[in-house]
């Protein structure tokens, strides 16, 4: 069964109204939320996800609407991966607080629209050559095995190549003049650290995409499912990041969890092309029925089951520990020497994270 057009225009449609309003808002008053307005509108965003995967089931089918529930499960999850590193491009760039909500919204619009691409030119390659399967999984398993070597990594690292790139091009004021991106400084356009801030938000989240888009089309060879569980995925991160505060920092076991999930994903990537047996060098085959094919509802109970597992193995590791309200916070000097790109920079950084968290509770 093909999607609807008018379901896909429709969607489309609706997501782009509530992606402008929700960046119209943020321009219009430019402020930290509190923590009942965060958490009205995280509340509103997985509303939406949930809501949109029940209006799949009723004008599709169960298996888009699980394949959805999955896509979405899996980026949500990567995607709160994504704060850990947030947290420390902040920190770097010493964003004031009030400003923070607008550079993440125009960071995750900008990393939507290179996602969408990479999106359909994986759907394009994954047409024309299901082998390619085997180049992902191998690459999510890889990525797993390094999300677990790099939890604990204390070395410095650099900006990605991009940023760096762009702090010796562009002419850049010393100082933020409010959320602007673009003054005149002593008669002279100038770019203000917003700019640079904005970018490696939006770059950093492509960096990783890399997993995250191979991951779920391994639930899923749909583009609109993919893209929507994406934008479903993004759209309340901004809220989350504002909502978490202390929190994030005792998800000290979400980065394994992650990896989990990663592998398993890997090992049905490489199971469905070892059973649709198409290799580039060896012409059409007929596929191998006696390997087993993994079932979508099996892949978002597995899903579901290690994000929970992890929570609450976190939540029980850490307890007693004081989760703060609000935007969470790090010292500058420890968001230089913490990587920014891809999940193994987030495992590092939630390693980071927890342990200055540590060391200010000793020293207390």
């Amino acid at each position: 069964m093909e999607l609807p057009v008018w379901f896909e225009v429709a969607t489309f449609v609706g997501l782009t109204v509530l992606l402008l309003a929700d960046l119209a808002i943020v321009a219009r008053r430019p402020h930290e939320p509190s923590i009942r307005e965060a958490s009205l509108w995280v509340a509103f965003y997985v509303s939406l996800a949930l809501l949109f995967g029940l209006a799949m089931l009723a004008f599709t089918n169960s298996t888009y609407a699980t394949e959805f529930y999955a896509g979405w499960l899996t980026e949500y999850s990567l995607s709160v991966d994504n704060l850990f590193v947030f947290v420390i491009i902040m920190a770097r760039f010493q964003v004031p607080r009030k400003y923070q909500q607008e550079a993440l919204m125009i960071g995750i619009i900008i990393a939507l629209v290179l996602r969408g691409i990479f999106i359909l030119l994986g759907a394009v390659v994954i047409e024309r050559f299901v082998w390619v399967f085997y180049v992902f999984g191998a690459f999510l398993i890889y990525t797993a095995i390094n999300l677990v070597r790099h939890r604990d990594e204390d070395e410095d690292y650099e900006e990605n190549a991009f940023i760096r790139r762009m702090r010796k091009v562009l002419p850049i004021t010393q100082d933020f003049h409010g959320a602007k991106i673009r003054v005149s400084e002593n008669g002279k356009k100038m770019w203000t650290p917003m700019i640079v801030v904005i970018l490696a938000l939006g770059t950093t989240d492509l960096i990783f995409a890399l997993d995250s888009i191979p991951a779920i089309f391994g639930l899923t060879r749909e583009p609109f499912i993919v893209f929507t569980a994406n934008v479903f995925a993004l759209m309340g991160l901004r809220q989350l990041y504002f909502l978490l505060g202390g929190l994030l920092k005792r998800l000290v076991y979400l980065s394994l969890g992650l990896a989990v999930i990663l592998a398993f994903i890997g090992v049905k990537l490489i199971l469905e092309a070892v059973h649709e047996n198409q290799l580039p060098f060896a012409g059409e085959r007929e596929p191998i029925s006696s390997v087993p094919e993994i079932p979508i509802w099996l892949s978002l109970s597995v899903i579901l089951g290690v994000l929970i597992i992890a929570t609450v193995a976190s939540l029980l590791k850490t307890r007693g520990q004081f989760a703060a309200p609000g935007a969470p916070d790090v010292d500058p000097g420890t968001a230089r020497s913490v990587p920014t790109g891809g999940p193994e920079a987030a495992a590092a950084a939630e390693s980071r994270i927890a342990d200055e968290q540590d060391e200010d509770r000793a020293r207390r």
